[in-house]
């Protein structure tokens, strides 16, 4: 931090950064971040985000949780912005940090609306999504050349909690190679069955991944029809990302975690050169 070739924003009193934490790991913060941790009076955190992340806030600095989780008791929205409003009007620097990305399923635009309503200056700092830095750690990319050059993220529950009924799985199961599926886990038995319903293929690989980037990472590869009663007997819990498609077969060529562990790779996870030889 003190041989960077460029300064630093200054954070100022009475300003709101929203911004991403990652997928978990700490060493995955951007330099905005960690500089708006290093200088925050106040910072208001999700669910989402590693206790390891709030241990490098300043001395002093009040740290307030404002998590929201699916099925449990959570504050309200309107009252998370209007606590960041408060805060900043009374001249505090006010770091928002929300779990990966604020602006993918993280409710970032609501609050940072809010703030342009209340005339709060505010700055955005994005983050990595857990959607691809936390199933790149899983040794799964979400695009790959040789298997898909689009990929699609979704919620797997609404603002209410259930299964989202205004999404065109149909149209997902049929134009998507890869899905990449936010907050699955609930209703993981309905959405399998619904693309399968559609047209997937039942024995599809599926990866699962719980605490992504994290000490306490979880990693189950499974198949369609068979995921959600794996998840149950596995005891795969939320905060989890599910993703369906081919590119999860290359975890056995990129799991470069369980390398280091002793996991043997291969170099041709997705066995083209074998079918070359026998087509």
């Amino acid at each position: 931090m003190d041989k960077l070739s460029f300064s630093l924003p200054a954070f100022e009193p009475g300003w709101v950064w929203l911004t991403g934490a990652g997928p978990g790991d700490p060493g995955l913060l951007t330099l905005y971040a960690l500089h708006g941790l290093r200088s925050a009076d106040v910072v208001v955190y999700d669910a989402l985000v590693d206790k390891s992340i709030l241990e490098l806030a300043q001395s002093g600095c009040l740290l307030e949780y404002a998590g929201k989780r699916g099925g449990k008791p959570s504050p309200k929205q309107a009252d998370i912005s209007q606590r960041l409003i408060q805060y900043a009007r009374e001249g505090k620097r006010v770091l928002r940090l929300k779990g990966g990305d604020p602006f993918v399923f993280g409710r970032g635009g609501e609050e940072a609306l809010a703030l342009v309503e209340a005339g709060i200056s505010f700055r955005l700092v994005p983050g990595i999504s857990a959607g691809i830095g936390g199933l790149a750690y899983a040794g799964i990319p979400v695009t790959h050349r040789e298997t898909n050059s689009a990929v699609t993220f979704v919620t797997g529950h609404n603002q209410g909690g259930v299964m989202p009924n205004d999404l065109d799985w149909g149209a997902i199961a049929r134009g998507s190679p890869v899905i990449v599926i936010y907050m699955a886990i609930k209703h993981l038995a309905q959405i399998s069955a619904a693309l399968i319903a559609e047209g997937r293929n039942p024995e599809e690989p599926v990866g699962v991944v719980s605490k992504a980037s994290t000490a306490d990472q979880q990693v189950l590869v499974t198949s369609l029809q068979s995921c959600a009663a794996d998840v149950v007997e596995q005891g795969i819990e939320p905060p989890s990302l599910v993703v369906v498609g081919e590119v999860v077969r290359l975890r056995a060529g990129l799991d470069w975690l369980g390398a280091l562990s002793g996991r043997v790779l291969t170099s041709d996870p997705l066995q083209r050169r074998q079918d070359r030889a026998t087509g």
